[in-house]
């Protein structure tokens, strides 16, 4: 196994293009959106703190996790289509640039400290085991797989290999998440038996039959795209952002934004594994359930009591589903688009999207309990990103340091997936879970819970 040195003295201008896969017009028409620049300047750190980063993933979602690296060396790009990745491309001139993560891997590995993986659900797994059995630091988007049997294998491996792992759910890095974490698990709001979570999601098609084939861009490499998927035909409403609708390609909503959402009350309630998932849904279009996630759905997971700590019921409502209005919370209030409430036997509370602004409520028991919440200590770090936290592990050789590495993401992406697992199945869908055996009660289920993988393509 390779083990790549934790950072590099590198001169500047030594990384140079390996070959230039944006066409000259792409190029020129990124160049000429100067009014806003795609990347600010950021003031690095010296060269012997800098870290070389591979990006797997230059466009879409992948600029916000450069612009969160970018105080050390953009030492390589690699992304499947080049219209997409052109501002990345342009602008970090001297990397080296790639459409296949698996020939970046294979020239670049060696010049690597770490890896940035931001590519759909389906080839999260594949892309990030590669780096990993290279040695290298890992940052893998979220949800940290398509499927529970990828999610086991990548946190048994990262675990057993000691490899510096990090999920990208910034949300666990926010200072008023840990904040919140520290209120529950000193019993501020005593036992919680009850936690409702919701999303506004999806935002992209969902309930539909799959797409008639187009032809493919040649500014696309699609069978990388595709990677382990089924072989498919290209369609522009599937790729470059449609797909996590499709079963083969993303997780749905439940996917997409649980990993921001459900992952508070997993870490301040220490709920582990549920052993039942339940799904309600309807489709409108029946024939769509061979190619797409529900339009709306509700899954109830019920988790077993841990310790003295009491069983929970935690509830997902996604779509157009909204949990039922929380007694006690004024009316004057709004439910943000995503959010969690605690119902608790000392008091409830609720916060957003991504654990930000906890608040007990009604606003007189907030006021009640904040001579309390002065008094709880800080037991959890605070740092000053989701980025720094991963790349400190990096520079510490800990993996203990990354709170989301995948030790923690693994389980909670599993549970996540779960729900998914149910919803293909059928709606009205009741699992039982063996997190053991990884078995549930149906057949079918079990055969969604492991991953099947397109011919040249595997862990």
């Amino acid at each position: 196994m390779k083990q790549p040195s934790r950072r590099k003295v590198l001169a500047a201008g030594t990384a140079v293009t390996a070959f230039t896969i944006v066409p000259s017009s792409v190029l020129a028409q990124a160049a000429k959106k100067k009014d806003k620049p795609a990347y600010p300047d950021v003031e690095q750190l010296p060269p012997s703190e800098r870290l070389n980063i591979g990006f797997i993933g230059a466009g879409g979602r992948a600029k916000s996790n450069i612009k969160g690296c970018m105080q050390h060396n953009v030492y390589a790009l690699c992304d499947v289509d080049s219209v997409r990745a052109a501002e990345a491309f342009s602008h970090f001139t001297k990397a080296k640039q790639y459409d296949d993560w698996r020939v970046m891997l294979d020239k670049e590995a060696k010049n690597l400290d770490a890896v940035v993986i931001t590519t759909p659900d389906h080839s999260h797994a594949v892309a990030t085991m590669a780096a990993m059995k290279l040695g290298l630091p890992v940052y893998t988007e979220k949800p940290l797989t398509r499927t529970i049997s990828e999610s086991r294998a990548l946190a048994q491996y990262a675990t057993e290999n000691k490899i510096v792992t990090q999920m990208g759910n910034q949300g666990h890095s926010n200072n008023q998440t840990r904040m919140a974490v520290e209120w529950i698990q000193a019993g501020v709001l005593g036992d919680v038996r009850e936690v409702h979570c919701w999303t506004n999601r999806p935002v992209w098609p969902q309930g539909i039959v799959r797409p008639a084939a187009e032809r493919i861009p040649s500014t696309m490499n699609w069978d990388v795209w595709l990677g382990p998927a089924p072989e498919a035909a290209f369609s522009s409403k599937i790729a470059p952002f449609n797909w996590r609708g499709f079963w083969d390609y993303g997780a749905g909503a439940l996917g997409d934004m649980a990993a921001h959402i459900i992952d508070h009350p997993v870490w301040a309630l220490d709920l582990g594994q549920p052993e039942r998932v339940a799904v309600e849904f309807t489709r409108s279009d029946p024939a769509s359930a061979e190619a797409s996630f529900p339009v709306s759905s509700v899954v109830t997971y019920q988790f077993a009591a841990r310790g003295n700590k009491p069983p929970v019921t935690l509830k997902w409502y996604d779509g157009e589903n909204l949990p039922p209005w929380p007694e006690g919370l004024e009316e004057s209030r709004k439910l943000t688009d995503s959010g969690i409430i605690y119902y608790g036997d000392k008091y409830n509370m609720i916060q957003d999207c991504y654990g930000n602004s906890p608040r007990i409520f009604p606003e007189t028991d907030m006021k009640e309990v904040v001579p309390q919440l002065k008094m709880i200590p800080k037991s959890l770090p605070r740092v000053s990103s989701h980025y720094d936290e991963w790349i400190q592990a990096i520079k510490a050789n800990d993996p203990a340091l990354a709170q989301s590495g995948f030790g923690v993401a693994g389980p909670l992406t599993e549970m996540m997936l779960l729900g998914c697992v149910a919803m293909r199945v059928g709606p009205g869908t009741k699992l039982t879970w063996n997190p053991e055996t990884m078995k549930t009660n149906n057949e079918l289920a079990n055969r969604y819970v492991q991953h099947e993988y397109r011919k040249g393509w595997s862990l």
